[in-house]
């Protein structure tokens, strides 16, 4: 005799539960590519180590202050040449109205930072699938941003000095700018190329614009960056080409989490498993299919019963068994 070999359904769904290859059949690379939950404490040391970092390189690149003033001037001459040169016009006519240039300056300390945070948190917190895809948008854009700072410094206008561009922060005794007043010296004041205020909305921008459902909500969303644009001229922080040199950053940073996860933030789903359940499920634990119909997973499934002619139960199926010679 041969030993013998008992298979039951309950060892068929054990079987089933736990394959010996990877259930997914993915990879490691795949599944770091794959949407997940985010984890809230990661998700707060990694943007405050980043924006650390961030700014640790943009203010370590040498302040290169003749060069940076040179392709100021270049820059300034290249938009006259282009009919696009009316920053100076725009910083003197809003100068005028006290309240609503002052109120720009604050605009331009702390929107930028408010908003982009905000968006952030709303992401984490309705939209977790798409979450990583998008931070991964934002972080690419910022980083490509350091490689401009480095390899093309830039005076911003109201440093240039045969201009007659106005410094609305000093002239108006407020701290609209990290790189004016008493603050200038914790901050590099010619990294104006690209334009990072830019760079920011255009993204929390979009990102309300796509995945916000109330409609006066998305209308917000454009128009914020095109707010954003006309404070950085108005209070002569930024030339117009210095908004193009963030779009083509924010592209960079679009085009980064398109190849890695295969599609835009937007188009990634919605909600994913929270780690726990991911977990629960590797684990052995009850398949959805079984938790979904009340079905005690323990249990092998047993066929209803059917009286026999005679009218008796029919007896209990025996256990299959197999010999093997």
């Amino acid at each position: 005799m041969g030993e013998a070999t008992v298979t039951t359904l309950e060892g068929r769904e054990a079987a089933v539960r736990n394959p010996v290859a990877d259930e997914t059949g993915e990879g490691p690379l795949r599944r770091l590519r794959t949407p997940r939950h985010p984890r809230l404490w990661f998700e707060i040391l990694l943007i405050a180590v980043s924006y650390w970092t961030y700014s640790l390189i943009r203010n370590a690149v040498p302040e290169q202050r003749a060069e940076a003033l040179r392709n100021a001037d270049w820059l300034w001459k290249l938009e006259h040449n282009l009919g696009i040169a009316v920053e100076e016009s725009i910083n003197h006519a809003v100068n005028g109205v006290t309240w609503l240039i002052v109120g720009m300056n604050y605009y331009y300390a702390t929107l930028h930072f408010i908003v982009t945070l905000g968006v952030l948190v709303w992401l984490y917190r309705s939209h977790p699938g798409r979450y990583a895809a998008t931070r991964l948008v934002l972080f690419a854009t910022t980083g490509v941003a350091l490689v401009g700072y480095y390899l093309y410094p830039l005076a911003p206008p109201r440093l240039m000095t045969r201009t007659g561009f106005i410094d609305t922060v000093l002239v108006h005794d407020t701290w609209g700018s990290m790189a004016s007043g008493d603050l200038k010296n914790m901050s590099n004041q010619y990294a104006a190329m690209p334009s990072m205020h830019i760079g920011w909305s255009v993204w929390s921008g979009l990102t309300i614009f796509a995945l916000a459902r109330i409609p006066w909500v998305r209308v917000l969303g454009l128009l914020y960056p095109t707010a954003t644009l006309l404070v950085i001229v108005a209070t002569a922080n930024h030339f117009w080409l210095d908004a193009v040199g963030g779009l083509i950053c924010l592209a960079f940073g679009y085009t980064v989490a398109r190849v890695w996860y295969g599609a835009l933030p937007h188009a990634l789903p919605r909600n994913v498993p929270k780690p726990r359940t991911a977990a629960r499920g590797r684990a052995g634990g009850r398949p959805p299919a079984a938790s979904a119909a009340g079905v005690n997973a323990s249990r092998p499934y047993e066929p209803p019963s059917r009286p026999t002619e005679d009218g008796h139960p029919p007896a209990r199926p025996r256990t299959r068994t197999t010999s093997r010679p």
